[in-house]
């Protein structure tokens, strides 16, 4: 009688136990799950606005030469569109390069405060937030693309600007992951403090921030 007892005591133990039980499975699963969900369904989304949206300016990063050139062709076929070159070259040789493929000053802005690639996008963001730019080609070299395209979806996105990436052959290796994890952190920083954390280069491996 007492093991019949225990085992209907169980039983009823067992039987209660189970919706609670799916509960917390549940809700560790919903857990596991919406920060990837999250994240994938805001990129589908901006890359199905980038798909519907035509870009309304071009975004150049500096950091080499060959970038402002192939702009400068790249622009040829775009000609109602602004260029805006983020620290380029120097500007009398960053103007030169445009003049030689035709394209007019007027369509020209170079922006010089920028320092690294995260203050590409911050110096740049609420200005073009002011213009009313929705969307943008984003020109830089293949090696750097990645770093970039992940700062500009922060900062630019946090801004509802789009990014089209429009990568120059450089035939150097991709940038460390290192380098994009810690530029991530910094775009993120900054849209919730409007700091860029720079000094935070120096605390992964001594990357310097560019």
């Amino acid at each position: 009688m007492v093991f019949k007892a225990l085992s209907k005591k169980q039983t009823y133990q067992s039987v209660n136990m189970r919706p609670a039980s799916r509960r917390r499975l549940g809700c560790l699963g919903f857990c596991l799950i919406v920060p990837f969900v999250v994240p994938t369904i805001w990129f589908t989304h901006r890359l199905v606005q980038s798909w519907l949206n035509p870009p309304d300016a071009i975004l150049v990063l500096g950091g080499a030469t060959q970038r402002e050139r192939y702009a400068a062709e790249f622009a040829l076929q775009h000609p109602d569109l602004p260029i805006w070159v983020s620290s380029g070259d120097w500007p009398a040789s960053t103007r030169a390069t445009f003049a030689r493929a035709g394209i007019s000053p007027e369509r020209l802005h170079l922006d010089r405060n920028a320092v690294d690639t995260v203050t590409n996008f911050t110096t740049l963001a609420d200005e073009f937030q002011r213009q009313g730019v929705e969307h943008v080609y984003l020109i830089t070299s293949d090696y750097h693309m990645r770093r970039a395209q992940v700062v500009g979806e922060i900062v630019f996105g946090s801004r509802g600007i789009l990014l089209k990436p429009i990568a120059v052959a450089s035939g150097q290796s991709k940038e460390p992951t290192l380098k994009v994890v810690r530029d991530a952190g910094r775009s993120v920083l900054w849209v919730f403090t409007g700091r860029t954390g720079s000094t935070l280069g120096e605390r992964f491996n001594n990357l310097r921030p560019d």
